[in-house]
C-alpha cells in the first residue's frame, strides 16, 4: 500500500509542469495530463482495494 502511495506522489510531481503548460493552452501538454490523470485514477483504485484488503484482513471477528 505504501509503495502505491509513493507511486501516486511521484506521478503527481512528474505531471506538474505539463499541468501548467496545459493551463497556458498547450494542447500536447493537455494530452499528457489526461493520460497521467488516467494513471492516477488507476493507482487510486489499486490503493483503495489495498486499503480494503488490509482492513478486511485485520478484522479478528
Amino acid at each position: 500500500m505504501l509503495e502505491t502511495y509513493e507511486q501516486l506522489q511521484q506521478l503527481i510531481t512528474e505531471v506538474e509542469d505539463d499541468v501548467r503548460k496545459a493551463a497556458g493552452g498547450n494542447k500536447a501538454a493537455g494530452t499528457r495530463v489526461r493520460k497521467a490523470m488516467q494513471d492516477v485514477k488507476n493507482l487510486c483504485q489499486t490503493m483503495r482495494k489495498q486499503v480494503l484488503e488490509s482492513r478486511d484482513g485485520s478484522e479478528g471477528g
